[in-house]
């Protein structure tokens, strides 16, 4: 299954193709492969296993070929004399490669990614690639839910191309944190088919108080094959600040504004409204502040 996702940088829509699709397809469109998903596949276990595998020496082997397969830019990358494949993975970008708007009424992406825009409506429901979610399955809490109804949704879907490290939208504070565990399915297009990931799969979430946008929520979600979401200890941070990195696969993450706190670009609405994700780089300027 391809993914059709617009570049902003090139002006262009694209089909992008699925990271091991014929897998997918095996786990969440046969029998067989849901049994297996639900015995052993979507646990944290089969993650963390992966993970294991992959930071050995001998998995340096797979770095180069996986550049070639899935035709990454490393010169946006420094060091290359990577010591294990998640080492690769978890690789830093170089100084300067990924500038932002000091601006304190821009809003820039915290990842490189391919970021869809939703609405949330009164009663509290999103409409997230083809399912109904509410904001309390989404954070499990009810009390904060009730402050997002009427705001904007951003997710941002991380593709194994992409630099899996994220970072502030703004300075401000992190006034605390909640995990909310859970399986790891894939967050692609076959598994929404018949799961609602954003709800089911392991996810962190951070509560944040920002200078420009208010009260926020930034919620990391895990995937298959993702053991691990490292954030950094931080409660004060400014703008463009590191927050954390994925290890390894792709994965998502969302954030939430309350009504009235965040304008998102024209462009990036009106692709999201005909179902098309926008290709975007961290740093880069998706909306700004509500005037």
């Amino acid at each position: 299954m391809e993914v059709e996702v617009y570049d902003r940088a090139a002006a262009k829509v694209f089909f992008e193709k699925q990271y091991k699709e014929q897998q997918a397809d095996f786990l969440y469109n046969t029998f067989m492969g849901r049994i297996l998903l639900k015995l052993f596949i979507a646990s944290k276990t089969f993650s963390k296993l992966n993970a294991i595998s992959g930071s050995g020496k001998k998995s340096v082997k797979k770095i180069k070929p996986f550049i070639e397969q899935y035709n990454i830019d490393m010169t946006d990358f420094g060091d290359t004399a990577y010591k294990s494949f998640n080492d690769f993975f978890i690789r830093k970008t170089l100084p300067g490669k990924r500038p932002f708007s000091v601006l304190k009424e821009d809003l820039i992406a915290v990842a490189d990614s391919k970021l869809t825009v939703f609405d949330i409506n009164d009663a509290l429901e999103m409409k997230i690639k083809g399912n109904r979610y509410t904001v309390d399955e989404l954070l499990k809490d009810t009390g904060v839910s009730q402050a997002f109804a009427g705001g904007t949704c951003l997710l941002y879907r991380l593709t194994v191309d992409d630099c899996h490290r994220y970072c502030f939208f703004d300075n401000g504070r992190q006034t605390g944190s909640k995990t909310i565990n859970g399986r790891l399915h894939t967050v692609g297009p076959v598994s929404a088919k018949r799961y609602k990931v954003y709800k089911e799969n392991f996810r962190v979430a951070s509560f944040l108080e920002t200078e420009n946008f208010g009260s926020c929520v930034y919620m990391e979600v895990g995937a298959l094959l993702i053991g691990k979401i490292h954030n950094y200890d931080i409660t004060d941070y400014k703008k463009g600040d590191e927050k954390g990195f994925f290890l390894p696969g792709a994965s998502t993450i969302v954030l939430l504004f309350k009504k009235d706190t965040v304008r998102i670009d024209d462009d990036i609405r009106a692709y999201s409204k005909k179902g098309i994700e926008t290709k975007i780089k961290m740093g880069e300027k998706i909306g700004v502040c509500h005037a």
